[in-house]
């Protein structure tokens, strides 16, 4: 783990109050606007001011913010609500500053506050040390953008909660495979919010985001349950403070790494998408879905025109070369991800190597303007496949 990677942690472990969002397009000025500085979200004002700002008059305060533990900025947090504006915004950084660029979107930002130290702020560029700091302190896919919850045991709401219960006492073992997790979790949430078969055709973009939600509630609860005894209880060495900690870690790893396919894989079922999930392709890759299956793509008499290849990653700033060879015979590899924002730089090197990103459309504005006719809705992505495997 990098030092930086660490100390953020560290960091938001030990704050009073702390906040994660991804730099997007909007931030670095990659959208055609000119407001200046970080958009931060409308609850962001707990970190700096006492009382949220009104409608009707701007409010700011000047706060002093330590960047990567390298470097400090005088800088200004600012509520515009004259005229029509109604945001929040970070400002004034000085010079040089480095992460108000075109390369940091698609990054972590992270800020945290203590009586002690004040305000630390970090930003984490790679893959890696994203999944590593979420998966570390327990965010879930709508925490980002937001206030990090400091209480882990936060309860969902009384009907989820009744369901998730109903589920773990059911448990026969420590922890469920991780597709009867992302089920269950499923259940639950269309249970507690009354969707439907057609609530999922209309909307899928809407609908794996709650169930993302749901199976990451629904995994804290029973993490909480099984380990909760365990970490009050005295560790005998070092050893097995680290064994316990690891333990715990890469089961997040595991669980995040699955639950992407697992939801999408539900939604094309009910689309009526056939599709293979993990089938072999050349050199022995494993495509996370082949449209409109492996049989059907291993058929060399099969037309290329009527195959469609997705990959699944939660984030893909870096991983995205991953899956250029991961079938040939599709030129063009779509990808399933839940960053939000890319560079300008590297959005461009994805579509030279055929690569057209999938995001849920709530994200679709986080991505600079003119490359958002070439992203793809979840929802247009169903329909491109539906058309495909049709003509």
């Amino acid at each position: 783990m990098n030092s930086i990677l660490s100390k953020s942690i560290e960091s938001v472990t030990n704050s009073d109050i702390s906040f994660a969002k991804f730099i997007t397009a909007n931030d670095v000025g990659a959208t055609g606007a000119h407001q200046a500085g970080f958009h931060m979200p409308k609850n962001s004002w707990k970190l700096f001011f006492t009382e949220e700002g009104r409608k009707g008059a701007n409010k700011d305060s000047f706060v002093t913010l330590r960047w990567q533990d390298d470097f400090e900025t005088d800088s200004r947090y600012i509520y515009y609500g004259t005229g029509t504006r109604n945001e929040y915004r970070l400002t004034r950084f000085g010079r040089n500053f480095p992460f108000l660029s075109d390369e940091h979107i698609g990054s972590l930002l992270v800020i945290s506050k203590s009586k002690d130290e004040g305000y630390n702020a970090y930003v984490l560029d790679a893959d890696d040390d994203i999944d590593e700091f979420i998966n570390s302190v327990n965010l879930s896919v709508k925490d980002i953008n937001g206030l990090i919850p400091k209480d882990s045991s936060i309860s969902p709401e009384l009907s989820l909660n009744n369901c998730f219960q109903g589920f773990i006492n059911r448990l026969n073992v420590d922890f469920p495979p991780s597709i009867d997790l992302a089920t269950s979790a499923r259940e639950c949430y269309n249970s507690a919010y009354g969707v439907t078969k057609n609530d999922i055709l209309k909307y899928p973009d809407n609908q794996i985001l709650g169930w993302l939600d749901a199976e990451f509630q629904l995994f804290k609860v029973i993490e909480n349950s099984r380990y909760s005894k365990r970490i009050k209880t005295p560790f005998r060495n070092v050893e097995e403070l680290v064994q316990i900690a690891n333990s715990i870690l890469n089961r997040r790893k595991s669980r995040a790494g699955k639950s992407l396919e697992h939801h999408l894989s539900e939604i094309f079922g009910i689309s009526d998408i056939p599709f293979s999930n993990q089938a072999i392709s050349e050199n022995n890759k494993r495509p996370d879905f082949i449209f409109p299956g492996g049989t059907e793509y291993s058929d060399t008499s099969f037309p290329e025109s009527k195959l469609a290849v997705l990959a699944a990653k939660t984030t893909c700033k870096d991983r995205w070369r991953q899956i250029l060879n991961e079938a040939d015979r599709i030129k063009t590899k779509h990808l399933f991800t839940l960053q939000q924002g890319i560079s300008r730089n590297q959005l461009e090197e994805m579509y030279n190597y055929n690569v057209c990103l999938v995001v849920p459309k709530s994200y679709l504005t986080s991505f600079p303007a003119e490359f958002r006719d070439r992203i793809l809705t979840l929802d247009h992505f169903i329909t491109h496949i539906q058309g495909k495997i049709k003509s």
